[in-house]
């Protein structure tokens, strides 16, 4: 089992990688999508892949997905000629004699194996009929861990070829608030930036990834045979409650919790490092490197001490010293004279660091071990299973251990059950470039403990997942979920005990179950999941520990839950029965010992550790008579403007005068140059226009009513797009034509679409399946109540909304020429704003105009499922810079 969390936790959320071997002209892979739902930090990623097989005889098409480490396979089937072949997962043994068919007949037995370091891979292989296509679906789960302050999900595309409707869709809830999102990784860079679109709300953040068949030949991590890359998407949760975060959906309960008004404890820290022969070169080398910057971080009311060992075992001072400027130098230098030699005596370097911990008691204080070895103990005390005992002995459960192998020579479960025995982790440091970093990368997810010794209690409930906690560390997160035994259960009650440096702190909550259930959350089932799968993870480490019955019994439930939830765990196959003579292959999932041999070689980038660099706000201060206000230029706190509370301040500025506004009976300070907000309304509005914007929040404008109007134009490109509202009091598009260098013509109606080139004409209609046109760098891709246009290097989205009755259309421009002027109601990408003055009713700075703007919620039609969401209603004109006659034409 991989013990080795994914880092998002998003390492949250999620790694996902698609490799269909296909041959060019011969397999086309005519569409692609990973659609991924992470609700309650529980991610669902379902990838679909469309394959034709355009030869006049039948060939085998592979199906390769790598999934990450840490999820666990739930479904895959494939349809072929309407007939769908769903997989099925049962116990290993019961599929023992399906896997040993499998392998005597000469077949890749086992698809699931090792690639690199956080991934797995699933591969199978089905034989499709001449002009015939296969479908192939594959879903798996995960609970996403938070370090370093944020989940991550991290998505890489390996397609090997490019695919005419490729898409990656990501939809996040968060019923706490969403408190960042950002997107990065390779398919997020140049070319490849205008592919990638965010939308977040309160609650709520979407991301989508849409690039076209040109873009994903040519871009940074791109090939001749398609995207290769990744796309990394971080976010984290509002903390509203210091007691922590609590959700119930059909009898099962999950609580998060993550306080943040403690502070940090000092550490005691002892690193042991190995020295021995096997280290030799870059290892010992890198190493050092990571040493150095280590030391830097310590804090300086942390006490340390530094072991290094081979056949000998030798400390750099004999007791904990305290992190001063002085100490940290000589230890720097200590660290630079490390040198590899000798055999490797694991069990007397830490019994000597535990002595030396135990030497040094502060009160108040945690106390870490950290060991990095790369070998087997092949001096001293040589048996590991004598080792464990030594150790958990000697630390008698007081601080964690946490063992680091460096490389695939590591004995690493020898290590993992040390680490386990004694409240800490292992995890496995990959011989790659940066191998520096992934040791400085664990040390700052342990480097700042702020709570000691925690124990989460709850009443009404049972099969409640691990409540004791050695440590609580700086931007991690604890989640414990269980079953509510009491099913007329009126509130949960939880009271979590700790201590923060030598103080007892307690915090107790009652939550009512009315309120949790009515959370506004649609899929309710995802807390049932996520209590199986963290049930899961913890019984099969709990198996490396126990013996005789009670593991028996660990085993036993893991199995019951992997079964009843269709899980592919280390004790469970999904077995696949392909449709040519009942063929079978069997999905195992490869132990952490095992990854390596069959891995292929995993590049540096494939883990580069992202980082948020958080800037502080630009300020700006207003005079008010009762109020004074903290503006941010880039950011806004939360979706929800904040209502503050303000007193009288004076500022005195050059560039500012005072502005007294009768409507909020309250004084503004706002630029000289400017007049009064420009606060015009239309008398009536036709549609509300989403506009994203350079900002945390998105801004709107209502357009003055006019039957038909100029939404695109862009003449270098020959682009043009044009709108024939519905009547007054219609919600979005009644007909849609586009035009594309004179040849092309598009119209789009809420019957129908026709489309000529040249001589050529053709008519689709919206119900129909998934169609494909493409000639002359245009692309037609047509799925259900949706059209995705690419003309050139535009690309638009036009849907089919059906709501109250009314049926109507509706644009997303997903991309545009930056170097290319453009006009219209939707000429622009994006527009960034200033914010001045943030209330209900604020004053923003938008393209060197002061405007008064309202925060209203209105439907995004821009995507399919016309979300809910907030943002800043500022006038037309501010935003166009015109007026409504500007953009009126006669017809469309």
């Amino acid at each position: 089992m991989d013990k080795a969390a994914l880092r998002l936790t998003l390492f949250g959320l999620l790694f996902t990688c698609v490799n269909l071997a296909a041959e060019k002209k011969k397999i086309d892979i005519y569409s692609f999508h990973i659609n991924c739902t992470v609700t309650g930090r529980y991610a669902t990623t379902v990838i679909t892949s469309r394959v034709a097989n355009v030869l006049n005889k039948s060939q085998e098409v592979n199906f390769e997905v790598q999934i990450p480490k840490n999820a666990f396979i739930s479904q895959f089937r494939m349809t072929i000629d309407g007939k769908t072949y769903d997989a099925i997962v049962k116990e290993k043994e019961e599929a023992q004699q399906e896997y040993s068919q499998a392998v005597s007949r000469g077949e890749s037995a086992g698809l699931v194996s090792a690639v690199g370091r956080t991934l797995e891979e699933f591969k199978t292989s089905v034989t499709v009929a001449a002009n015939s296509k296969v479908t192939f679906e594959l879903t798996y789960e995960e609970l996403l861990k938070r370090r370093l302050g944020k989940y991550e999900l991290l998505i890489n595309a390996q397609p090997m070829q490019p695919v005419a409707d490729f898409k990656i869709d990501v939809h996040i809830h968060e019923s706490a608030g969403i408190s960042l999102l950002e997107v990065k990784g390779g398919l997020n860079t140049k070319d490849l930036a205008n592919a990638v679109t965010t939308t977040r709300a309160q609650q709520d953040a979407w991301v989508k990834f849409y690039p076209t068949r040109d873009q994903q030949k040519d871009c940074d991590d791109c090939t001749k045979n398609g995207l290769n890359g990744n796309l990394v998407i971080m976010y984290d949760v509002e903390r509203v409650k210091q007691s922590g975060d609590f959700k119930v959906a059909n009898g099962y309960f999950v609580h998060y919790f993550a306080p943040t008004d403690v502070q940090r404890i000092p550490k005691n820290v002892v690193f042991i490092i190995d020295q021995s022969s096997s280290m030799q070169g870059n290892k010992i080398e890198q190493t050092r490197m990571a040493m150095l910057r280590i030391l830097s971080d310590l804090a300086k009311d942390d006490y340390f001490g530094l072991i290094t060992f081979s056949s000998h075992i030798q400390a750099w001072k004999p007791e904990l010293l305290k992190a001063t400027a002085e100490n940290v130098e000589e230890a720097k230098t200590f660290v630079k004279q490390i040198r590899s030699g000798g055999a490797t005596d694991i069990n007397g370097a830490v019994l000597n660091a535990v002595n030396m911990i135990n030497q040094y008691t502060q009160e108040g204080s945690a106390s870490i071990l950290i060991l990095l070895t790369d070998g087997d103990p092949t001096s001293g005390v040589t048996n590991p299973v004598t080792i464990q005992q030594n150790v958990k002995t000697a630390i008698g459960g007081k601080y964690p251990l946490y063992c680091l192998g460096f490389g695939f020579n590591v004995r690493f479960e020898f290590l993992e059950k040390m680490s386990l025995e004694n409240n800490g982790a292992a995890r496995r440091i990959y011989e790659d470039s940066d191998a520096d970093l992934q040791l400085q990368g664990f040390y700052e997810e342990v480097a700042i403990p702020l709570l000691t010794n925690v124990q989460l209690n709850y009443q009404g409930v049972a099969k409640v997942t691990q409540t004791t906690f050695s440590q609580y560390y700086n931007g991690s997160e604890i989640v414990v979920a269980g079953y509510i035994t009491d099913n007329s259960l009126e509130s949960l009650t939880t009271e979590v005990i700790a201590l923060s440096k030598s103080t007892k702190v307690v915090y107790n909550d009652s939550v009512l179950t009315d309120d949790l259930k009515n959370d506004g959350l649609e899929h309710g089932n995802y807390i049932s999941r996520l209590w199986a799968f963290l049930t899961v993870k913890q019984l099969l480490a709990k198996t490396m520990l126990l013996k005789g019955q009670e593991k028996d019994n660990a085993k036993t439930e893991a199995l019951d839950l992997s079964l009843k939830y269709k899980f592919v765990t280390p004790l469970t196959s999904m077995v696949v029965t392909k449709p040519q003579g009942d063929e079978v292959q069997v999905a195992v999932k490869p132990n952490e010992e095992k990854r390596h041999s069959s891995g292929r070689k995993q590049t540096s980038k494939d883990s580069t550790r992202m980082h948020l660099a958080a800037s502080p706000d630009n300020m700006h201060y207003f005079k008010t008579p009762t109020r004074h206000h903290h503006g941010s230029r880039n950011k806004i706190a939360s979706q929800r403007p904040i209502q503050h509370s303000f007193r009288k301040i004076p500022i005195f500025a050059p560039d500012y005068h005072d502005l007294f506004d009768a409507e909020l009976g309250m004084w503004y300070q706002l630029p000289k140059t400017t007049q009064k907000p420009l606060a015009t309304s239309p008398p009536w509005k036709s549609i509300r226009i989403l506009k994203s914007s350079g900002n945390a929040q998105p801004i709107c404008y209502d357009v003055p009513f006019a039957l038909n109007v100029r939404l695109q134009q862009n003449d270098p490109t020959e682009f043009y797009m044009n709108g024939e509202l519905e009547a007054m009091g219609g919600k979005g598009f009644k007909q849609i034509d586009i035009s594309y260098k004179t040849n092309h013509q598009l119209r789009l109606s809420a019957t129908k679409i026709d489309y000529s080139y040249g001589s050529e004409s053709m008519t689709f209609s919206w119900d129909q399946e998934l169609t494909h046109h493409e000639t002359e760098h245009v692309s037609l891709v047509l799925r259900s109540n949706e059209m995705d246009i690419t003309m050139g290097n535009m690309r638009i989205v036009i849907l089919l909304h059906k709501e109250d009755g009314s049926v109507f259309l509706w644009p997303a421009v997903l991309q545009q020429p930056k170097d290319v002027s453009s006009s219209g109601i939707l000429g622009e990408a994006e527009v960034s704003y200033e914010v001045i003055l943030g209330l209900q009713t604020s004053i923003l700075k938008l393209k060197d105009q002061v405007v008064k703007a309202s925060w209203v919620t209105m439907k995004d039609y821009r995507l399919p499922a016309a979300p809910v969401i907030g943002c800043w209603l500022v006038p037309f004109e501010a935003v166009t810079q015109k007026t409504i006659s500007d953009f009126a034409i006669t017809q469309p």
